[in-house]
């Protein structure tokens, strides 16, 4: 090998990058110390831009295209190298591949539940989760405030910084929403273009943007699922009595598989009796004047027989109104009155007449 041959195997010719990852954002190309020669060729492909960096300093940055590398189309760097006369020989620089294609599906959450008063619940804590996207829009802000000499830069590396932004924006635009929670999931996609458009300023920043915002969901606590659970099966039954009868209906053919069918009969017509008699009780009322005292009824007599006639005598008589028959008997012995059917004295046990 020549001198030559040496000195031109030093000299970098061919400056382009291949991405066959997915997630890289950044690439910087692998110049080990070679010079890249005057006049090499530099491929830019569509969804990337070339930046180049001179002793620490952003210098030219280059658009999709292919070009071929002078002092032309080379202007800071020609300024910051003082090829005030187009000099020639090689240089050296740092050259940065920075992707400007969308990167989708990039995913957000709340790590930490967002406390949200609700006109419903009260206060209740929500958490959320979704996706995004971002491109980069300005190559050299991206890389003076964000990547800095990092030689491979990729998503995983700047997914936490938008995350924080994403939060931090969804909470705040959340709690001046005043959407109840029951009203969350028919307004998602209104509420992801809001934050969206909220966030722009963030992101440009630092020298990205956000393309699209999804929320995927919002939910509540688990305590606050079983009440909204139970909210809505008490709006499905409707007519609880209706729904008692139902309930009643479809549990008697289980209990006569299991030998019970006699329990919930039971059951079932003592429910209906117990609706029956409340019924008329209420259409009682309903009839009765209003305003009028109904007079408390006098417990009735209920007397004896007479044991000669059979007719009702009452309880103190001791000969019957009908046919005069004696109703009470005096023992001859103690003189204790005695039943008229008793033949012997209960407290002597003399023998009665």
């Amino acid at each position: 090998m020549g001198i030559w041959n040496f000195v031109k195997g030093e000299l970098i010719e061919v400056i382009e990058w291949l991405d066959d990852t997915g997630d890289t954002i950044v690439w910087r190309f692998p110049d080990q110390d070679h010079e890249i020669k005057m006049g090499a060729k530099l491929t830019v492909r569509e969804g990337q831009a070339a930046v180049f960096v001179n002793e620490g300093r952003i210098a030219d940055v280059f658009n999709p295209g292919l070009y071929s590398l002078t002092t032309q189309n080379m202007p800071v760097m020609t300024t910051l190298r003082s090829w005030k006369y187009g000099f020639e020989s090689p240089f050296k620089a740092e050259v940065y591949f920075v992707s400007m294609r969308n990167f989708l599906d990039l995913k957000w959450g709340t790590q930490n539940p967002i406390m949200m008063r609700d006109p419903d619940f009260g206060v209740i804590r929500l958490r959320a989760f979704g996706t995004y996207g971002m491109r980069v829009t300005d190559p050299a802000v991206f890389m003076k405030d964000v990547v800095g000499t990092d030689g491979a830069y990729t998503t995983d590396e700047i997914e936490g910084q938008v995350r924080s932004i994403v939060v931090s924006a969804f909470s705040g635009m959340l709690g001046k929403s005043q959407v109840a929670a029951l009203d969350l999931a028919a307004n998602y996609r209104s509420m992801s273009e809001e934050c969206r458009d909220a966030m722009q300023g963030d992101f440009q920043a630092y020298g990205i943007s956000l393309t699209k915002l999804v929320i995927e969901n919002i939910s509540v606590p688990p305590e606050v699922e079983k009440m909204l659970d139970v909210r809505s099966q008490m709006g499905i039954v409707g007519d609880m009595g209706r729904f008692t009868q139902f309930q009643t209906a479809q549990a008697i053919p289980e209990a006569a598989k299991s030998g019970g069918a006699g329990d919930f009969m039971g059951m079932g017509a003592g429910i209906a009796m117990g609706q029956q008699m409340a019924s008329a009780m209420a259409a009682g009322l309903a009839a009765q004047p209003s305003g009028s005292a109904q007079p408390a009824a006098k417990p009735q007599d209920a007397g004896k027989f007479c044991p000669q006639c059979g007719k009702p005598t009452p309880s103190e008589a001791k000969f019957c109104p009908e046919c005069g028959a004696v109703q009470q008997k005096t023992c001859p012995q103690c003189k204790k009155p005695a039943k008229p059917d008793a033949k012997f004295c209960q407290e002597c046990g003399s023998k009665l007449e």
